[in-house]
């Protein structure tokens, strides 16, 4: 006992292991990456603040932080992006020559030992190796609900035969996949809650909004118009997700659930939404004009909420719009390569402006939002 205790009162130093940080994490009152942290520290307290900086990567201060762009976790992702595509974008016919049953055992056999690779590597706190673990194992999931189909005879005639055609080709058929994908992602997210496991969940909402304008086209032949505008309308039911997702993050109470899960949903949404008002065709002036100012409007929600994604697609649809002004009204001159260097320059300057007043229009502009979503 230390000479300056009172005897009765609680002792000043106590042990605390890897157990004692694992039940902390458990109850909520720190997040995996925090008891990663204190682990380093307290194993090697003079690299501690090069722990914090390699694994943390963020400014003090900020709300919602991520994995900062370091040379190893270049290496967690390059590695995980690689196994996901041997088992998605690259499963040839090859596989295939196993039957259904025996690729849907051998993708068992790979998502049970990603989980309990997931689950080992959390326990470590290393939650980024560990959400790619994880991520893993949902992008299985739609290829043993295709091998679980074709056992049985129950995978629908006349379309692909093929697992290998699930990311290249829009077909209904591929629904179930993507329905039994969404169903596994959102169980298995709760049961993880690592960020990085909602990109398959994005990725299969994107694939769902292609083939279920192919579903609703089967008796009228394909429309494009139609699949483009199906495209929006899903891209904006994803950012509406992602806003109640952004805001219930924000304000949660435990820190693992306080961690930017809406990334993915931003990122993939925004591209479904721009994209499809971007291919809509307009020939009257006025139309031009609004579709100018929608994308004004999305470079200061973007600035207003803190999510790059809608400044960044904003801007590029206001450069197309004064690009075509640019050639409407300079068409066929010797002024119109002058024209577009002074619209570039423009733009430079313009950026030059926003970065020295960025802190000061971003604050202005989220008094205009909700709480819950200020950048």
């Amino acid at each position: 006992m230390n000479q300056n205790e009172i005897p009765g009162s609680p002792p000043e130093t106590v042990q605390v292991g890897r157990a004692e940080l694992h039940a902390a994490v458990q109850a909520g009152i720190i997040s995996t990456t925090q008891a990663q942290h204190l682990w380093s520290r307290w194993r090697a307290p003079g690299v501690a603040a090069a722990v914090l900086a390699d694994m943390q990567g963020r400014r003090v201060g900020d709300g919602l932080g991520g994995p900062g762009f370091s040379f190893t976790n270049t290496l967690y992702y390059f590695g995980g992006m690689v196994a996901i595509g041997a088992m998605t974008l690259f499963m040839t016919l090859g596989w295939q020559a196993l039957g259904a049953w025996g690729l849907l055992a051998i993708s068992a056999a790979y998502l049970l030992a990603c989980l309990k690779v997931a689950d080992h590597l959390k326990g470590r706190y290393l939650p980024i190796p560990a959400g790619i673990l994880a991520t893993l194992a949902v992008c299985l999931v739609p290829l043993m609900v295709w091998c679980v189909q074709s056992g049985l005879g129950l995978w629908p005639p006349g379309g692909p035969q093929s697992y290998a055609s699930y990311h290249t080709l829009i077909d209904w058929r591929w629904l179930t996949l993507e329905f039994a994908t969404l169903a596994a992602g959102v169980v298995m997210l709760w049961r993880y809650r690592l960020p990085f496991m909602v990109m398959p969940l994005a990725v299969t909402i994107w694939y769902m909004s292609m083939d279920l304008a192919n579903a609703l086209m089967q008796n009228a032949g394909f429309d494009w118009q139609f699949t483009r505008d199906v495209s929006m309308v899903f891209g904006l039911a994803t950012c509406a997700i992602a806003v109640q997702v952004d805001i219930r993050s924000r304000r949660a109470q435990t820190a693992e659930w306080r961690q930017d899960y809406a990334f993915w949903l931003y990122l993939f949404g925004a591209i479904m939404f721009w994209c499809g008002l971007s291919w809509r065709d307009s020939n009257s002036e006025l139309g031009k004009l609004g579709y100018a100012l929608i994308n004004v409007f999305l470079v200061f929600v973007g600035a207003a909420i803190g999510r790059r994604v809608f400044t960044v697609l904003g801007a590029f649809g206001v450069a197309g719009y004064l690009g075509y002004l640019s050639h409407r009204v300079f068409k066929d001159s010797l002024l119109f390569p002058f024209a577009l260097t002074l619209l570039g320059l423009g733009v430079v300057v313009l950026g030059i402006w926003w970065q020295r007043n960025e802190a000061r229009i971003n604050a202005r502009l989220s008094a205009w939002v909700p709480a819950g979503l200020r950048g």
